[in-house]
């Protein structure tokens, strides 16, 4: 028995372990804009400029339901505000691109925004009043059941998120979030992915919807939070303020193709970054090393990779898309 026991604890933390991931790029009309990469960038001054905000979690870990009234839930552990932006258009649909994600790992997809009223480049965090534009839970019963989770790994790890058409234009900090409940019902058992984006919306809408701080999103106790999904019937709440009225809970997960890559516009200056087009065909993925191994989950590969080709202790790099290649175990 206890030995059984022993194996089910090693069963649960390799499980947890692997319990890892981040948004690789965002496509935007066909356009591939890099995300950041936290294994392979974090701490290094070298690291590329891009939308996504900087954050501390090498390992792709999560953030605790102990730390939900901390700054860390904002946009992740030890976020940092993104130097850069990228221009999208009110009624644009973008295409968020996650790292493989474990299966098992069922929960919630939520997508935020909150106005900066200034750059979003220099915003405190903490400042930030993020109000709810899409939110899936729970698609169909079961034991765990279907969750959005699963259709976003359905659609090659990826998910869509409608910019609101009637939104004011501005500077806007866009919030994604995966919420994996496997170890749910238990006490801090819940796992968070927060990840943020800088973008510049346009257009001539009026909507300015009230948000609530980051730190006030969830509570540990909240029933989205602390649910135990391994029972027949769940009658799943998914966690967070009510949607903005009038908005769909999701719009339909159809991925966009990639046309071309482009790079984020640093600080707060008009326009979009400048696209390279380039097709898939001409993605350089080549092995070898190109500075050192890259870490396991780290970026090998992709159009204007500099980086790392060659992985560690025998981990493989992967394609992912015409952009992104990542070392993945063997």
């Amino acid at each position: 028995m206890l030995e059984t026991h022993h194996l089910l604890t090693l069963l649960a933390y390799a499980i947890t372990a692997s319990a890892h991931g981040h948004i690789s790029n965002v496509v935007i009309n066909g356009v591939s804009y890099p995300g950041y990469d936290s294994p392979a960038w974090y701490g290094n001054p070298n690291a590329p400029n891009v939308f996504g905000w900087t954050i501390s979690q090498q390992d792709n870990g999560f953030v605790s339901p102990d730390a939900f009234g901390s700054s860390d839930i904002i946009c992740h552990r030890e976020a940092v505000p993104a130097k850069s932006h990228v221009q999208v258009a009110a009624g644009d649909i973008l295409t968020l691109q996650w790292t493989p994600w474990p299966d098992s790992h069922h929960g919630p997809v939520i997508d935020y925004l909150a106005n900066c009223n200034g750059p979003c480049e220099s915003v405190d965090k903490t400042t930030l009043e993020f109000f709810k534009i899409d939110g899936v839970g729970i698609i169909s019963q079961g034991s765990p059941g279907t969750y959005a989770d699963d259709v976003l790994i359905s659609k090659n790890n990826t998910w869509e998120v409608k910019i609101p058409a009637n939104i004011a234009p501005g500077n806007y900090v866009l919030r994604h979030e995966i919420i994996a409940l496997h170890s749910a019902g238990s006490e801090n058992g819940a796992q968070a992915y927060p990840q943020c984006f800088n973008l510049k919306i346009t257009g001539s809408g009026s909507l300015k919807p009230a948000g609530v701080k980051g730190t006030a999103l969830y509570k540990a106790t909240d029933p989205g939070i602390l649910v135990n999904i391994y029972t027949s019937s769940v009658n799943y709440i998914v966690p967070g303020p009510t949607l903005v009225a009038g908005l769909p809970s999701s719009v339909a997960q159809n991925p966009s193709q990639i046309t071309a890559s482009a790079t984020a516009t640093p600080g707060d200056q008009t326009g979009p970054g400048t696209p390279t087009t380039t097709l898939a065909t001409s993605v350089k993925t080549s092995s070898g090393s190109s500075g050192g191994l890259q870490t396991v989950y780290g970026q090998c590969g992709g159009q204007s990779w500099t980086g790392p080709t060659a992985c560690v202790g025998g981990a493989k790099c992967a394609t992912q898309n015409a952009y992104y290649a990542q070392c993945t175990p063997a």
